[in-house]
Formats: structure tokens, C-alpha cells, sequence
């Protein structure tokens, strides 16, 4: 096969991109930025994103996508006081809005129209911030080469979010119109002003901090579902199991916790080893026991008087 020789690519990220291919004969062009869909191999020559996204790689977006549905399912929670039936259909359409934009989101992404993509292998963290890695030869210079190495992973958040809002005030307007009519006029659309609140920052967080995301979510997980979990059980003043089977509310809650308990764990392991990962699911249950057994020597209804009586 014969090959265009041209001097050394310069940068982490710079190659040279695909310009002829006849038969065995491939000419490449100068270095510089790979196309949308492209990175950079080991020769310093773009190639297409052509693998399927790990396990791992479909937990962080799956992170991702959460984010959005479970904070709106908390200020939906927070604002619709003790209209249980409103805040039923509001958590329901909110599920449908994070549902449908999450298949809408892969439809359109390539290929386009169906329900997998194809992406490039995250090999290190600065593959998130190619942007760092702009090299300038002559040292006045710069040569930029900025692009998604990771694509899509780092975009398609991006598409999922955008699409997450246009449904959610094409749809949730005229839902919180029909069934909030017992909440007032302010009240009603709380929820989504949240939302349009809580968009942006994620839009943010995902720019800025995309790749310690994608490495700390597993940790992040376990950490937030834990504490919410002795949080919840505390404020609920859940002190023995039958406190927590009294009302079906709680169960799901607990049950809610217990997911996000073993999504954490198999992001952490990334089940490379089945027969030595899957038991270690069995230690989801053991914050939940752990606070039941301990609770009496704690005591949290005491401690929340208490504190409402100012002690």
C-alpha cells in the first residue's frame, strides 16, 4: 500500500485527515483537525468512530440522561405539597419527556434512525479537553486541532438536553394546567421554572467538567444515594421496618435507593469479571439494615423535635 509522505504531526490531537484512496494509494492532507466523527490513531492519522460505546460508556450516559429526570421528579415532589394525584401524572410525564428525548436523541444520532451509535474509545482524561492540546510549534503560531475525541459522548449529552426541554414545555404546561387546579396560580408552574433553571447549569457542568464526570460518576452515585437515602429515613422518621412498610410511598423510595445502590456498584466493577462483580450486589440492602439497626441508639425523631423547638 503506498502512502503520501509528509512530515511529523505535530500535538496530542492533530492528524491528518483522508483526502484520495485509489485502490492501495492513500493521500492524506496536512496536519491539522480531524472532521466531526474522527480522531487521531497511533500513526497521527484521522480514522472514523467507528466502535460500539462500552458498558461503561452507556452507564455515563446513562448518568447523564438521570440527572434531568430525577430533579425533576424532586422539585415536582417539593411544589406539588399534598396534591399526590398532580404530582402522580407530573412524575409520569416527566419520565415520558426523558424518555422519548433519550430515543429521539439516538435516532438522530449517527447512524441515524436507529437505537445504537457508534463512538471512539475514551482513553484518557484529555481526551475531554482537546482544547488544552493545541500545539504551537514555532511558539507564536498555534495549530488547532480541537475536535470531539470522544465523540459522541461528549455532544450527545448536549442534543439530549435540548430535546429534554422543547418536550418538556411542549408538554407540561398544558399537563399542569389540566390537573393543578387545586395548587394556586403561582404554585402551578414551579416545577417549571426549576427546570428551566436546573438546564442550564447541567448544560454547564457537562462543558466544564464532562471528563471528571465520566470517570467520578460511580462514586458520585453511591455517595448521593446514601446520604439522601439517611436523609429521607431520618426526616420520615423511620426507625423500625414496620415505620417503613407502613406506607407504599416509602417502600418506593427505598426501593428508588436500591437501584441507584447497584447501578453505582456495576459502574464501579464495569462487571469485567461476572462471577466475581454480580455478589457484590448483594451489598445494595446494607446501608438500609445498617440504619434500622442503628436508629434506636440514634433515635431521629428526637433529634428533628428538637430541633423544631429550637434546642
Amino acid at each position: 500500500m503506498a502512502v503520501d509522505i509528509q512530515p511529523a504531526c505535530l500535538g496530542l490531537y492533530c492528524g491528518k485527515t483522508l483526502l484520495f484512496k485509489n485502490g492501495s494509494t492513500e493521500i492524506y492532507g496536512e496536519c491539522g483537525v480531524c472532521p466531526r466523527g474522527q480522531r487521531t490513531n497511533a500513526q497521527k492519522y484521522c480514522q472514523p468512530c467507528t466502535e460500539s460505546p462500552e458498558l461503561y460508556d452507556w452507564l455515563y450516559l446513562g448518568f447523564m440522561a438521570m440527572l434531568p429526570l430525577v430533579l425533576h421528579w424532586f422539585f415536582i415532589e417539593w411544589y406539588s405539597g399534598k396534591k399526590s394525584s398532580s404530582a402522580l401524572f407530573q412524575h409520569i410525564t416527566a419520565l415520558f419527556e426523558c424518555s422519548m428525548a433519550a430515543i429521539i436523541t439516538l435516532l438522530v444520532s449517527d447512524p441515524v434512525g436507529v437505537l445504537y451509535i457508534h463512538s471512539c474509545r475514551v482513553l484518557m482524561l484529555s481526551d475531554w479537553y482537546t482544547m488544552l492540546y493545541n500545539p504551537s510549534p514555532d511558539y507564536v503560531t498555534t495549530v488547532h486541532c480541537t475536535h470531539e475525541a470522544v465523540y459522541p459522548l461528549y455532544t450527545i449529552v448536549f442534543i439530549y438536553y435540548a430535546f429534554c426541554l422543547v418536550l418538556m414545555m411542549l408538554l407540561r404546561p398544558l399537563l399542569v394546567k389540566k390537573i393543578a387546579c387545586g395548587l394556586g396560580k403561582s404554585d402551578r408552574f414551579k416545577s417549571i421554572y426549576a427546570a428551566l433553571y436546573f438546564f442550564p447549569i447541567l448544560t454547564v457542568l457537562q462543558a466544564v467538567g464532562g471528563g471528571l464526570l465520566y470517570y467520578a460518576f460511580p462514586y458520585i452515585i453511591l455517595v448521593l444515594s446514601l446520604v439522601t437515602l439517611a436523609v429521607y429515613m431520618s426526616a420520615s422518621e423511620i426507625e423500625n421496618c414496620y415505620d417503613l412498610l407502613v406506607r407504599k410511598k416509602r417502600l418506593i423510595v427505598l426501593f428508588s435507593h436500591w437501584l441507584l445502590h447497584a447501578y453505582g456498584i456495576i459502574s464501579i466493577s464495569r462487571v469485567d469479571k461476572l462471577e466475581q462483580d454480580l455478589p457484590l450486589l448483594a451489598l445494595v440492602p446494607t446501608p438500609a439494615l445498617f440504619y434500622l439497626f442503628t436508629a434506636k441508639f440514634t433515635e431521629p425523631s428526637r433529634i428533628l423535635s428538637e430541633g423544631a423547638n429550637g434546642h
